[in-house]
């Protein structure tokens, strides 16, 4: 370290190969760290639109609810005859996240462009939507109406101008309908 510290102290300008040296290993981490930024930034992004997404299928199913609500439940069933029947809006949560994203769709893959540039794509989209149970004997702790998603992001990963290896993750979300009263 003190050898270090001499050699930039020096007046001979042995210290600028160094200088540059170290002004370039910090632009390559700087450069890292804003792709690692970059990435984090659209997998909120996304993440936080998934679960407007689904909060919206949750609320479309309130009608459905509703008919639980009054006789003192909270699922979603519906009168039939003389028996209560499951009756549950899935919604379309990708027409949702076209719109609210700007995707296009292509065959299964739902993608952003910027330019011409993909940025991301979704795919693989599991909604499960589990109904709270009917006239329940104890109503306390009981599994409330519930929707849980998950889909599969897909980000390009670029590095000093080379592609690498896509980050692909699942984001899994979870929305739940509590009625007020």
């Amino acid at each position: 370290m003190i050898k270090l510290y001499g050699i930039i102290r020096e007046s001979k300008g042995s210290a600028f190969p160094l200088m540059v040296a170290i002004a370039l290993a910090l632009v390559i981490i700087m450069c890292g760290i804003s792709e690692y930024m970059r990435l984090m930034i659209i997998a909120s992004g996304v993440r936080d639109a998934v679960q407007s997404a689904v909060i919206a299928a949750a609320n479309d199913n309130y009608d459905d609810v509703y008919n639980g609500v009054r006789e003192g439940y909270s699922g979603g069933y519906a009168l039939s005859g003389s028996t209560w029947e499951d009756s549950i809006d899935y919604g379309d949560i990708y027409d949702r996240l076209d719109r609210t994203l700007g995707l296009q769709k292509n065959g299964g893959v739902h993608i952003k462009y910027t330019g011409e540039t993909v940025e991301f794509k979704l795919s693989n989209l599991s909604v499960n939507i589990i109904n709270a149970p009917f006239a329940p004997i104890n109503p306390d702790g009981v599994q409330k109406f519930l929707a849980d998603a998950a889909i599969t992001l897909e980000v390009p990963v670029f590095f000093g101008g080379k592609s690498l290896p896509p980050m692909r993750i699942n984001l899994k979300v979870e929305a739940g309908y509590t009625p007020k009263f």
